[in-house]
C-alpha cells in the first residue's frame, strides 16, 4: 500500500514538474511574442499554445491592452496630422488675402495713381479685408463648436415656421442667380427640441452653399418622419460629378474648394459640427450630377400648430 502511494506521489510530482516546465516554456514563448510585437517586428497578437485558462485570460488582457495602445497612438497621429493640416490651411488662407491687400496698399502709395484708381483700390482692400475677417471668424467659430464648451440651449422649436422664414430671407439671393427654388413644407409646424440659433446657422449655411454652387433647379423640402424631422435640399452639382461627397463636410476640403470664392468655404463643416452637437445628422449623397443633402433632427413629443406652408 505504501509502495502504491509512493508511486502515485512520484507520478503526481512528475506530472506537476512537467506541467511547470510547459508553463515556463509557454510563458517564455508569450514573452517573446510580446517583445516582437512591442518592437514592431510583427503585428500578430499573442496566442496560447498550451491549454490553460489562466494563460488564455492573461493573453486576452494583454491583447486588449495592446489594442487600446494602438488606437491611442493612431488617434494621437491623426490629431497631430489634423493640427499640421489646419495650421497649413489657415496659414495659406490668411497669407493669400494679406498678400493681395499689401499689394493694393503699395499701389495706393504710388504718386501716379488717379483718384478713380484710388477709389477702386480702396474698395478692393475693403473687400479683401472683409473676406479675411469672415475667414478668421469662421475658423474661430468652428474651433469653438468642436470644443466641449460650446453651449446649446435646447427648447421646443417649430421647425416649419423657422425654415420658412429663413428661406424667405434668401429668396432674393436665389433670384439673383436666376434660380426659383421649389419649396415644400408640411402644413403642421413640425416640432423639434433643440437650439434655435444652431438650427438657423445650419440652414443658412446650407442655403448659402446652394446659392453659391448651383445654377439649376433647387428643391427644399421638410418631411415629418416617424421619429425625425428631415430637411432635404436637392440641387444640381455638376462640379461635384465623380467626387467623394463624404469630403464635403471636411474643413480642409471645403476650405480648398472655396479659395477662389468670396467666402471661407467652412460653412458645411460648421453645419456638420453643429448638427453633431445637436444630436442630429447631416449627410450628403451624389446621384449623377444631383446633390442631395439631408438634415435630420429628432422630433419633439408633439407638433406645435398648423400653418399653411406649401409653396413653389
Amino acid at each position: 500500500m505504501l509502495l502504491i502511494l509512493t508511486i502515485l506521489s512520484m507520478t503526481a510530482a512528475a506530472l506537476l514538474l512537467v506541467r511547470l516546465i510547459m508553463l515556463r516554456r509557454e510563458l517564455g514563448r508569450m514573452t517573446e511574442q510580446l517583445r516582437s510585437y512591442n518592437e514592431g517586428r510583427t503585428g500578430k497578437k499573442i496566442d496560447v499554445a498550451l491549454f490553460d485558462r489562466k494563460l488564455e485570460a492573461l493573453a486576452g488582457q494583454v491583447n486588449r491592452q495592446s489594442h487600446i495602445i494602438v488606437e491611442a497612438e493612431a488617434r494621437r497621429q491623426r490629431i497631430e496630422y489634423e493640427f499640421r493640416q489646419a495650421a497649413a490651411n489657415i496659414s495659406h488662407d490668411i497669407r493669400t488675402p494679406l498678400t493681395s491687400i499689401l499689394g493694393y496698399i503699395q499701389l495706393l502709395e504710388a504718386e501716379s495713381i488717379t483718384p478713380e484708381e484710388k477709389l477702386e483700390y480702396v474698395a478692393t482692400v475693403k473687400n479683401r479685408t472683409k473676406r479675411l475677417q469672415a475667414l478668421l471668424n469662421d475658423y474661430f467659430e468652428l474651433s469653438v463648436i468642436e470644443s466641449l464648451d460650446y453651449p446649446l440651449k435646447a427648447e421646443k422649436l417649430g421647425l416649419t415656421g423657422l425654415i420658412s422664414d429663413i428661406v424667405v430671407e434668401y429668396y432674393d439671393s436665389f433670384n439673383a442667380r436666376g434660380i426659383t427654388p421649389e419649396i415644400m413644407l408640411p402644413e403642421e409646424n413640425v416640432a423639434v427640441y433643440t437650439d434655435e440659433s444652431a438650427v438657423r446657422r445650419v440652414v443658412e449655411n446650407l442655403l448659402i452653399n446652394t446659392v453659391k454652387y448651383t445654377s439649376g433647379q433647387v428643391l427644399i423640402r421638410l418631411d415629418r418622419q416617424r421619429e425625425t424631422a428631415d430637411l432635404t435640399i436637392i440641387n444640381e452639382a455638376k462640379d461635384l460629378a465623380g467626387s467623394d461627397v463624404s469630403l464635403l463636410f471636411d474643413r480642409f476640403y471645403t476650405a480648398d474648394r472655396a479659395r477662389s470664392a468670396q467666402t471661407s468655404g467652412l460653412g458645411l463643416s460648421i453645419a456638420k459640427s453643429l448638427m453633431n452637437n445637436m444630436g442630429g445628422t447631416l449627410t450628403a449623397e451624389l446621384q449623377g450630377e444631383t446633390l442631395i443633402i439631408v438634415c435630420r433632427w429628432k422630433l419633439a413629443a408633439t407638433t406645435i400648430s398648423k400653418t399653411s406652408a406649401v409653396c413653389n
